[in-house]
């Protein structure tokens, strides 16, 4: 059966309010949660951006059973990947084993703040493999010593290390991604609805893994206030992740959609009441063969709202899918 997952979208909501919406969606039922990981939104009207490991630890000792998840921390730039192998391991203990770690190889936007530059397309999947190399070793609780292109260790040890590490997926999105993180990963992690990208990775990945999507609606009693909300805050969305993961500032990004019309928004994103619409919306992922699909609720407007009254009747509807 397909597992329904809730986002935290730290661009759009503040950390308390987070938190709040992560104990609503447990009660609610959801399998599991994601967080994004950004230094800051897409867009200044989403007008948030609270790191997200200080949410997740938060979130782990409010909730109980409920997954976690990074989707996804870029483990090269921003982080040293020694860095994010010791919090991903903390956040595991923290949560009693709950938390699986998503990796991706990053966004100019969240990057390029600690000044270091952006690096080209093969550079940046270069980094991941290494980086992923390291977190798996330290994960072990070993000393660990490494010498790579791109990144030192110089005898490092995580003290507190989780038995069997951390589960890690990583995002990819086209053949040689796949063939790259396939072997390193434990599960995959993709935002297009493409079978071929499952089956790829199915024959590059040695054992059972989760296929793990993610697609936004916009839940509101009015359809074109939910359209209207869309297009305010998600709009971003209609540029693809070629394009989006290059742009370096929110302005970038509003110059960039800035052509962008509301019923363009509405022709990708479900919007407004209807329950079924917005279930069905989610099914070409199921098509596809994916095992774990997260909603995004856009905007933080609504989004109580919806964690109270619909977030739980949407999920019946989505597992009748």
């Amino acid at each position: 059966m397909t597992r329904f997952g809730y986002t935290l979208m730290t661009e759009q909501s503040g950390p308390k309010a987070l938190v709040d919406y992560a104990i609503g969606a447990e009660r609610a039922g959801y399998d599991f949660l994601v967080s994004s990981d950004h230094y800051s939104p897409w867009l200044a009207s989403q007008g948030h951006a609270p790191y997200a490991w200080t949410v997740l630890g938060a979130v782990a000792q409010a909730t109980t059973d409920v997954e976690l998840m990074t989707y996804v921390t870029c483990p090269t730039v921003r982080y040293h990947p020694a860095v994010v192998a010791q919090k991903a391991a903390t956040l595991q203990l923290l949560s009693d084993g709950r938390f699986t770690l998503g990796l991706g190889s990053g966004e100019n936007l969240n990057e390029h703040v600690v000044g270091e530059g952006w690096p080209a397309v093969h550079a940046r999947q270069d980094m991941l493999v290494e980086a992923i190399e390291i977190i798996r070793a330290l994960h072990t609780g070993d000393l660990v010593t490494y010498d790579g292109e791109y990144f030192r260790v110089d005898s490092a040890r995580v003290w507190d290390a989780p038995e069997g590490g951390v589960p890690i997926g990583v995002a990819v999105s086209g053949e040689n991604s796949i063939k790259a993180f396939a072997p390193l990963g434990d599960h995959l992690i993709t935002t297009e609805p493409d079978a071929d990208i499952v089956s790829g990775w199915d024959e590059h990945h040695d054992g059972e893994s989760r296929k793990i999507g993610q697609i936004p609606i916009s839940w509101d009693p009015d359809k074109d206030a939910a359209i209207a909300r869309a297009h305010d805050q998600f709009r971003w969305f209609a540029g693809g992740w070629s394009v989006n993961a290059d742009l370096p500032t929110p302005a970038g990004f509003a110059g960039a959609s800035q052509f962008v019309r509301p019923e363009d928004v509405a022709e990708s994103i479900a919007c407004g009441p209807d329950l079924d619409e917005l279930a069905e919306s989610v099914r070409p992922f199921i098509d596809a063969g994916f095992t774990d699909i997260a909603i995004v609720q856009v905007g933080d407007a609504q989004q109580q709202r919806f964690v109270d009254e619909v977030a739980a009747p949407l999920l019946d509807k989505l597992r009748a899918l």
